[in-house]
């Protein structure tokens, strides 16, 4: 599914640029040309849209068969706040509210004192992230009216669904994963300059940094005593408008 979201990104970009280079006639603008141009200023704000793809990255204590993740489309929503350092770099803030639901399969390996039942094979995680990133974006020179970039940094996300503080675990049926995570971000993207604003698309790879798992009060469980570490790995196409 991430690499139908990479390839789908990359056309969009490559088509959009081509007809921009090649168009014969070539007008200039400024982001909010029509009601004067804030291209230029210190501080701008904008806001933006975009879907996410999240996995788990595992790491296992012993070779067993992998836990398969199940993962689903999600949705981006935030604000942006930039700083303009010079013409080719910025540093900016994106606060958002990212939506995501991740299915965890088991195989029956793992079970090996009892016959497991189906709904034991199979846990449901639920994330709503307040993620802020802090990020840095390096512009090349602009050509016409586009402008490529690519972008890093890091970030970190508070989780509403968490139920670290849950004291049942999944000898109830409750997968648990922590309250804060962090992450650094490496993407590319394109700022389009169209009459009224500029326009971008953005692809963009989050990968964490620290453990999410919160293990069962038994520590041979089949669900999580196998696990070393788990950490959230996941892509963004975000479009912004400022």
């Amino acid at each position: 599914m991430k690499q139908v979201f990479a390839l789908l990104a990359f056309l969009f970009v490559i088509q959009t640029s081509s007809a921009q280079l090649f168009k014969k006639e070539k007008i200039t603008y400024d982001a909010n040309q029509g009601r004067g141009s804030t291209e230029y200023k210190l501080l701008r704000w904008g806001y933006f849209l975009g879907f996410n793809n999240y996995d788990f990255n595992f790491d296992y204590n012993q070779d067993l068969q992998d836990v398969y993740v199940k993962s689903t489309t999600g949705f981006n929503v935030g604000l942006i706040g930039n700083l303009r350092i010079n013409k080719f770099l910025d540093i900016r803030i994106e606060p958002g509210l990212l939506i995501t639901t991740r299915e965890l399969n088991y195989s029956p390996t793992y079970f090996v004192d009892a016959e497991p039942r189906t709904s034991d094979l199979t846990r449901e995680v639920k994330s709503t992230y307040i993620h802020i990133p802090l990020l840095l974006k390096v512009s090349t020179k602009r050509i016409n009216n586009f402008k490529p970039f690519v972008v890093g940094g890091f970030s970190t996300a508070l989780n509403l669904s968490s139920n670290q503080d849950n004291p049942n675990d999944n000898k109830n049926g409750q997968f648990r994963t922590i309250k804060n995570s962090l992450f650094y971000e490496l993407g590319f993207g394109i700022d389009f300059y169209l009459y009224n604003f500029k326009f971008t698309p953005s692809i963009r790879g989050v990968f964490g940094l620290n453990d999410e798992l919160v293990r069962d009060e038994d520590p041979n469980s089949p669900w999580t005593s196998n696990i070393n570490s788990m950490k959230s790995r996941g892509v963004f196409i975000n479009f912004t408008f400022q």
